[in-house]
């Protein structure tokens, strides 16, 4: 019971949530409605809105906000494992995503119905993808709002990833044929948020070729959900250990 009570609160812990489902909702729709979008392009935007964005305006002050009122003292009271609160916070989430982009794909559809204009290329896998981004980005950034306070976690990120995106393009342009060129690039690949890699997956790179003609595109779609999930499961276990380990003061920030 405290487990649904715990990811139903996801949903209403603030007034904002909803509008956000909303205007993102609406964007797809006036995205579609006024480009016609061709390809990929309509997955290359939702993959940015619903999987990075949408991430960072859900999670504003997951814990952040509970942290800095004292309240996250009572929620990890004993017996109650502290990892839970993570999980099923996270999990609050994640039901959150797959809604919100169940709902988009069912009014891009309509939409295409209606105009019989613009490609659905890929929507099932861009969907997809999207979801696996955002658990991403969501486990990272509530990880990180258990050491920032209020709502500065989704800010924070935010800064995180734009600065990175310039930077390393910035440095793999300098050490392109320095050895130190491959260890940041093993950084980015690995450790990094998997824009990229999910973006290839989504738009048919690791799926243009059947099983039937030995190029194993299943096994390497897999490998890029199974990657996906474990950088969300290993973001996630530092937020666990963080919620764990750390003091709480009851005192109001």
């Amino acid at each position: 019971m405290r487990a649904w009570e715990l990811i139903k609160e996801t949903f209403f812990r603030r007034g904002y949530i909803w509008i956000v489902h909303v205007i993102w909702l609406v964007l797809y729709g006036s995205f579609w409605w006024l480009m016609i979008p061709e390809g990929d392009e309509f997955g290359r935007f939702i993959f940015i809105w619903g999987g990075f964005l949408l991430p960072l305006a859900l999670s504003a002050g997951i814990f952040g906000d509970d942290v800095s009122s004292g309240r996250i003292c009572v929620l990890v009271t004993k017996p109650f494992w502290a990892g839970q609160l993570y999980l099923y916070r996270l999990a609050g989430l994640a039901l959150q995503a797959a809604v919100h982009l169940a709902l988009a794909g069912i009014i891009v559809v309509v939409l295409h119905a209606i105009m019989r204009k613009g490609r659905l290329d890929h929507l099932g896998s861009w969907l997809l993808a999207t979801w696996l981004l955002f658990l991403t980005c969501a486990a990272l950034s509530a990880s990180l709002s258990i050491i920032v306070g209020r709502a500065f976690n989704s800010l924070l990120l935010l800064v995180l990833v734009v600065t990175g995106y310039f930077v390393v393009n910035l440095l793999m342009g300098l050490l392109r044929q320095q050895s130190s060129g491959g260890i940041l690039m093993g950084f980015i690949r690995y450790a990094w948020p998997p824009f990229e890699l999910l973006s290839k997956f989504a738009g048919g790179e690791y799926g243009q070729f059947s099983l039937t003609v030995g190029r194993f595109s299943l096994t390497k779609s897999a490998a890029c959900v199974v990657h996906s999930l474990m950088l969300t499961a290993g973001y996630g276990l530092v937020g666990i250990a963080l919620l764990c380990t750390r003091e709480f003061s009851r005192v109001r920030d």
